[in-house]
């Protein structure tokens, strides 16, 4: 991966226009297709497979007059007043049949009917005016909405002086988010630390310029999805806060690493190269496991959910696009001038006052200026992030046992945590929506702003309106229920309806507790009355709901844990880092669930954030922080500790003990990556809690979640604790069994491919060579087994022809290896211009491969090997062949360079051939009937005689697996 990256970011740095051209083009394909296919998004939550989805689906079929969406005016008297006064039942007669001839309206209940209990307050203060629609709220007209304003507008101005009259209810309970000027603040901050990062304008304007343009992309993409789906209306806002968070980042990786490079000296368009096949890997890795875990949030089987995540992982995805390919063409034209103020200043001041210098100086200048560049970087970063780590790893027992003290307090409030879904009591102060669930909370009590339906067929009954005035007041006897306000069958009399408010508030967890009882009073009720009720309406959805991302966040977390534990496995190749990654990233979680809670469920700073009720917290905020702050704390991990791992790999050993090597490393590596950590921390950080003051309430605490996790996890886990717990376990740390090193794939995280290629760019130093290896190797299946084959070189020109002989176990593996298909091989290789393995993948679509195990088929697998425009072709066991299988593979070889020729268009263009058998004599005979007269010969010992050759090659699992 690191080096098509490599190769993209360099294509990306000559063609700056095409990139950005392409970019703008698709944004602008994409605004067309918002203005086409957009339908606004949708805050309808739904949970198949509940108890309460399937009530409220029963109910649209058989009593649409209480399925759908609802609202309600309650109408306060005026001081001495009742609201049974002629003059508040005039006017509340009127308003009700204007109501009820608005379209899309079900029913309007009248307070004063006697067969409803509850529309007026035992005080004869207040009544509430319910009206019912005919489907969800995202299917109500603006229009009716805009007939029930006018219509509590009129109402109001009916009604004696000093009387209320509010519209709200579920139409009006959700707050619609929107940007505000205190996010551009944290876009404004960002700008500030990268241009203090940087010390560059110009290099600062790339990182937001890519995030913005990726984050525009990604919202209108999601628009063009709410044509197809339900999008909720929180997820464009997250997706916006993701995307800017990541997008900056991730531009700010490759570019820090670019102009690090060019600071010491190196071309631009060599240094963007390498700034993306290397950091580009990690930030590709990073952004995989955001996506990995933002898809993940499909575990809690929520479809609103799910949407959310996806739409989300889609804008990460879109980030890392555009930091791979837009990033690069952005310092294409930029050039050299991205190495910042007090470096340009450095590198002046050592060219001397004379700008014409005479040729004999230009070396000395040159070299000065090197220097000067190299001092001023390590200035830099042997600043407070060395002191910083000096502390840290010279106490760390006591910094360990401080960090996890801290956090461990700090989670205590995560204790009380309590879930649920956005309701009108949380919408800011002085929205009329609020004021409607306030005085509902106050005349009929909390419960009646989340009343209960228990519903049933009752088909068989001879008498429904007795039978359900007996079940509602079988219901009313049960505790925590306040009063049944309507017990009726519906006009067909199949289906009953039992509409039950609770004692307390829709958010308080013993309205919970309610449901789960009635639900546990199912089966006496079906034995006393013979109808099967379902407890549901709004109330029980959101309970539903919070119930089963409740259960997930077990599930989800192990998946996180066992997914953080697989990857860091596979990119530090330790045991012990991975574990204390995934602990410390527990300890992150924990801490911010902790601040979450004391600032919404304990009230701690309420007001200063402008928390507009305490309170439980939206439902999804413990798995979208699980899920967001997991891809986040693996960026700084990769980010820190890889190369710390670097450091410790190559580190001079002479004269210094294993611990003395692992130490250094761990501060070197520290010193050297902690500035683009922090300054990606302080971003992160910035964009986050710039949604908590004025942001959508339902994405304030995931919002703070996600910034006090950020800021947890990179200063107090990744910058102290994993240091510190790193220097107590010294040269252990970075220990692995070699069984499950040889089990776990390799993932290039840091480009050492790319460094291995930039390394070995002049090798081999003879021209026209097709295969070139030295000292090539494939180690056997466990470490008690002697290689496969070892101490392979060789030199084989383009046109030419080499015999491999030897056993075919041994020989078959060593053209495996020349075609790019064997995965495991020491020593160098080169083929057709293409290092192995790491360019193993466009070896194997040019090299042709033909395994000789069945001679019946062995012309038809020659003719496939030679075929689609093969320079090079690998054919294995040739001397197996009897006379009329050879004949037809020597005519095949025969025609094959005039058809690479033909195929490629290029009449120069070699044929080379690589073959191998037992029997010399007869693969010799064999390629001077194909006309292959020039043949190199390689004998090939194998280290494994001992063991008996297999009977069939054509599974060689269980040797090259």
């Amino acid at each position: 991966m690191s080096t098509f990256l490599y190769s993209l970011g360099r294509w990306s740095f000559r063609h700056p226009w095409r990139v950005l051209s392409a970019w703008l083009l698709v944004l602008l394909l994409a605004g067309g297709g918002v203005a086409v296919f957009a339908k606004g998004t949708d805050n309808t939550f739904a949970i198949p497979g509940t108890e309460s989805q399937a009530g409220l689906e029963m109910l649209d079929r058989t009593f649409p007059q209480v399925s759908g969406a609802s609202a309600e005016i309650i109408v306060v008297a005026a001081d001495g007043s009742s609201v049974r006064d002629q003059a508040y039942q005039d006017a509340i007669a009127t308003t009700t049949a204007d109501i009820g001839e608005l379209d899309f309206v079900a029913a309007v209940t009248d307070p004063y009917d006697a067969r409803i209990d509850g529309g007026v307050a035992d005080d004869d203060r207040a009544a509430i005016v319910h009206i019912q629609f005919s489907g969800e709220a995202t299917a109500v007209p603006q229009a009716t909405e805009d007939g029930l304003r006018e219509a509590a507008t009129a109402l109001g101005a009916a009604l004696p002086a000093g009387s209320q009259a509010v519209l709200g209810g579920q139409l009006f309970a959700t707050e619609i988010p929107g940007a505000s000027l205190t996010e551009a603040l944290g876009v404004l901050i960002a700008a500030l630390v990268l241009m203090v990062t940087f010390r560059s304008f110009l290099v600062a304007g790339m990182p937001l310029a890519t995030a913005i343009l990726g984050v525009a992309l990604s919202i209108a993409l999601i628009f063009i999805a709410t044509g197809f789906a339900t999008v909720s209306a929180t997820t464009p806002l997250l997706a916006v806060m993701l995307g800017l968070a990541v997008g900056i980042d991730y531009a700010l990786f490759i570019v820090s690493r670019h102009q690090d490079q060019t600071r010491a000296g190196m071309d631009p368009e060599e240094s963007t190269a390498r700034a993306v096949g290397t950091a580009g890997s990690a930030v590709v890795f990073a952004g995989i496991t955001v996506l990995i875990a933002l898809i993940g949030l499909g575990f809690a089987g929520i479809p609103f959910l799910t949407t959310m995540g996806i739409a989300a992982s889609v804008a990460v995805a879109i980030a890392v696009c555009v930091g791979l390919t837009l990033t690069p063409a952005l310092l294409g034209f930029a050039g050299g001038r991205v190495v910042g103020w007090g470096f340009a200043r450095a590198k002046k001041r050592a060219r001397g006052a004379d700008p014409e210098q005479p040729a004999e100086l230009a070396q000395a200048a040159a070299e000065r200026e090197q220097q000067a560049v190299a001092a001023a970087s390590r200035a830099e970063r042997n600043g407070p992030a060395r002191r910083w780590v000096g502390l840290v790893t010279r106490h760390p027992v006591v910094t360990t046992v401080a960090v996890i003290a801290v956090l461990g307090t700090t989670a205590i409030p995560a204790a009380s945590l309590a879930l649920t879904l956005p309701n009108a009591g949380q919408l800011p102060e002085g929205d009329e929506a609020r004021v409607a669930y306030e005085l509902t909370d106050e005349f009929f009590g909390p419960g009646a702003n989340g009343p209960l339906i228990m519903t049933g067929s009752i088909v068989t009954s001879n008498d429904p309106l007795t039978l359900m005035t007996d079940i509602g007041d079988e219901i009313a006897k049960i505790p925590g229920v306040a009063e049944v306000a309507l017990a009726t069958p519906n006009q067909t009399a199949d289906t009953g309806i039992v509409q039950i408010v609770p004692e307390t508030a829709p958010d308080d967890p013993r309205t919970a507790d309610l449901v789960r009882e009635l639900r546990a009073q199912e089966d006496r009720l079906y034995d006393e009355f013979g109808v099967r009720l379902l407890v549901t309406g709004y109330t029980a959805v959101t309970i539903d709901i919070s119930d089963q991302l409740g259960a997930a966040l077990l599930p989800f977390g192990l998946f996180v844990v066992g997914l953080s534990l697989v990857l860091l496995m596979i990119v530090f190749r330790s045991i012990w880092v991975p574990l204390t990654a995934a602990g410390g990233y527990l300890l992150s979680v924990a801490a911010s669930f902790g601040v979450v809670a004391a600032v919404f469920e304990w009230g701690w700073f309420a007001d200063a954030l402008h928390v507009a009720k305490v309170g439980p917290i939206i439902s999804f905020m413990p798995i979208v922080v699980m899920g967001v702050l997991f891809g986040l704390a693996m960026d700084y991990q990769v980010f820190l500790v890889s190369r710390m791992r670097e450091d410790y790999v190559h580190a001079d050993r002479e004269g210094r003990t294993p611990r003395e090597v692992a130490l250094g490393a761990v501060r070197s590596g520290f010193a050297a990556s902690a500035r683009v950590v922090v300054a990606a921390a302080v971003i992160m950080f910035a964009v986050f809690v710039a949604f908590v003051p004025e942001g959508d309430s339902s994405l304030k605490p995931i919002a703070l979640g996600l910034a006090v996790g950020v800021a947890v996890d990179a200063f107090l886990v990744r910058m102290t604790l994993v240091p510190a717990v790193l220097a107590l376990l010294g040269d252990t740390a970075w220990w692995m069994p070699r069984w499950l090193d040889r089990l776990l794939p390799k993932l290039d995280v840091e480009g050492e491919a790319v460094e291995r290629e930039v390394r070995l760019a002049g090798w081999p130093d003879e021209p026209a060579i097709a295969v070139a290896a030295d000292d090539l190797a494939a180690p056997g299946s466990s470490d008690a087994e002697a290689p496969v084959f070892a101490d392979v070189s060789l030199r084989l020109r383009y046109g030419g022809t080499l015999l491999v002989t030897g056993e075919s176990r041994t020989t078959r593996a060593l053209l495996l290896a020349l075609s790019g298909r064997l995965s495991r091989i020491d020593g160098r290789l080169r083929v057709d211009g293409l290092l192995v393995p790491e360019r193993a993948g466009a070896v194997r679509s040019r090299v042709g491969v033909a395994l000789l195990d069945d001679p019946a088929d062995a012309g038809r697998a020659v003719a496939d090997a030679v075929t689609g425009g093969a320079r090079l072709a690998v054919i294995t066991d040739v001397d197996r062949l009897d006379d009329d299988a050879r004949d037809e593979v020597a005519a095949v070889l025969r025609h094959a360079p005039d058809d690479a020729r033909e195929r490629s268009g290029d009449a120069s263009s070699p044929f080379t051939l690589i073959v191998s058998a037992r029997d010399e004599r007869r693969a010799l005979a064999l390629l001077s009937e194909a006309q292959r007269p020039d043949v190199q010969s390689l004998p090939l010992t194998t280290p494994r005689r001992h063991q008996p050759e297999p009977e069939s090659f054509a599974d060689l699992s269980e040797v090259f697996a």
